[in-house]
């Protein structure tokens, strides 16, 4: 079976075919790490991850590129940044704001099960490339300079280009109502949008020198947001490349507006061949907003009892999540958690009753058939629940819903259960053992660098896997220490 994805440009399913079978390219929009990553911000980063691992399964490790960059320059991490470190210097202040979300982000998308991107860029080691596609547009007559009320800005001209809005389905006319921009007399057209923007002396900046005409004009200033994005996937993906994902909330105006500024500047009709969009996340029913009380971020749903006056594996929320068709909404509640907790501890249970190995293997069909029609992670569920229901009787069904856990991006080296592991640290899994002492060693390195989030969620991990920790100190340099044995 071939791979086939609904592509939303075309608002069809369609067969797969790399531009390039030898170099599969992929950009998905990353976090603005002003702040904690939410549970919404999650399905993204679960989906694209197995998106991620069958298109190396298809087309080899090697082939693939997975870009997911980090905006770092935002209007409002400028504000966290003032508010948190009222007495540093702005750009110190946002580095420290910058540094420890991101740290964060990853940390808690570490413990979703998630890889790591191929390239994980940042928007500000790429503001060359944003000032050069910026004078690309200029040049060929589709942004302008033009004086606003908050100082000089380079806007883009969306009536320049006559397939604007195909992405969205959306008339130049209706532009104005999504965007909700207010009518500014310095725009040719109100829907004009932001490429470059003057920075007061206080603001975060950088020399942009832009070219209009015969004049050069240096703007001090910062990237409007839909360009960094362009900038990124340029750079590390070419003019043009295979798929461009990210929520649905996104289509209009960021990716619209990315394919403007891209096609736009390279003279290409399209940016990306397929674009793919995965649905909104509701809490119990409702919109996840700060207002409603329902707002949980990633870490406090591991690391807390916020969300159903408990704690939750990465396990657990990966599952929920993959449960559903990415492009469907989800209900994330505490009930469904519940729900795939019982089915993960039920495969753990059999995996430990079987003594499976913890080993890479053959991929059922099915699983992989499941996953080539639109990445359709519920029906790859409901080949994992077939797959535990046989397995009550055949060790090889049991040893296959392992393989398939792990093609998925679950942790199996942390369903055996404690009754297995019993039998003394020597008859622990070599495999198990090599990862507790990774884990461990990292943890270590996490208290030195008093990375204290990092730390915890190692902690949470190894007890996930029945590993029990004392923690203690070097008598002779201090060094935080760690001896560890499976709980009995």
């Amino acid at each position: 079976m071939s791979l086939n994805l609904y592509n939303t440009l075309t608002r069809k399913k369609e067969p797969f075919s790399p531009i390039d079978a030898a170099k599969v390219r992929m950009y998905v929009c990353g976090p603005t790490v002003y702040d904690f990553a939410h549970i919404g911000n999650a399905r993204p980063v679960i989906v694209f991850d197995v998106l991620f691992r069958l298109l190396k399964h298809l087309y080899g490790e090697s082939h693939v590129t997975y870009v997911r960059n980090i905006t770092d320059v935002d209007d409002k991490i400028n504000d966290r940044a003032a508010r948190d470190y009222p007495d540093l210097p702005l750009n110190e202040a946002i580095r420290k704001v910058t540094e420890s979300t991101a740290a964060q982000f990853h940390a808690d998308v570490a413990a979703l099960g998630c890889l790591p991107p191929t390239v994980e860029p940042r928007a500000t080691d790429n503001i060359q490339e944003m000032v050069g596609i910026i004078n690309r547009l200029i040049g060929n007559g589709h942004a302008y300079i033009a004086k606003g009320e908050q100082g000089r800005e380079v806007l883009f001209a969306v009536a320049s280009m006559p397939a604007y809005g195909a992405l969205s389905n959306r008339k130049l006319d209706e532009q104005i109502e999504g965007a909700r921009v207010a009518v500014e007399v310095h725009k040719r057209n109100p829907a004009d949008f932001v490429l470059w923007k003057e920075s007061s002396p206080s603001e975060p900046g950088w020399n942009g020198a832009f070219v209009e005409g015969s004049a050069e004009v240096t703007i001090y200033g910062r990237p409007g947001w839909h360009i960094e994005c362009s900038a990124m996937s340029h750079r590390y993906l070419g003019e043009t490349f295979d798929i461009h994902g990210g929520g649905i909330d996104l289509v209009f105006p960021h990716h619209e507006n990315e394919i403007a500024q891209s096609c736009c500047a390279f003279g290409q009709d399209v940016m990306a061949k397929v674009w793919m969009h995965n649905g909104f996340l509701q809490v119990e029913g409702q919109k996840m907003s700060k207002s409603l009380g329902n707002f949980v971020t990633i870490n406090e749903l591991l690391a807390t009892e916020k969300f159903g006056g408990r704690k939750w594996s990465g396990q657990v929320l990966r599952l929920a999540m993959l449960k559903t068709h990415y492009r469907q909404p989800i209900d994330f509640t505490v009930k469904a958690l519940e729900e795939v907790e019982k089915s993960l501890e039920s495969w753990a249970e059999l995996a430990s009753r079987h003594k499976v190995a913890l080993t890479a293997g053959p991929i059922e069909p099915s699983l992989l058939e499941a996953l080539q029609d639109d990445l359709n992670t519920a029906a790859a569920f409901a080949v994992l629940a077939d797959l535990a229901r046989k397995a009550r009787q055949n060790a090889q069904d049991a040893q296959q819903l392992v393989y398939c856990a792990e093609f998925l991006g679950f942790d199996t080296t942390s369903w055996f259960s404690n009754a297995q592991a019993d039998g003394a640290m020597a008859g622990l899994a070599p495999e198990v053992k090599a990862k507790v002492d990774e884990l461990i060693q990292a943890r270590l390195d996490s208290r030195r660098n008093k990375n204290f989030a990092e730390s915890d969620r190692i902690r949470d991990e190894l007890v996930a896997m029945g590993i029990q920790l004392k923690d203690g100190k070097d008598p002779v340099t201090g060094d935080p220490t760690t001896a560890w044995e499976v709980k009995r």
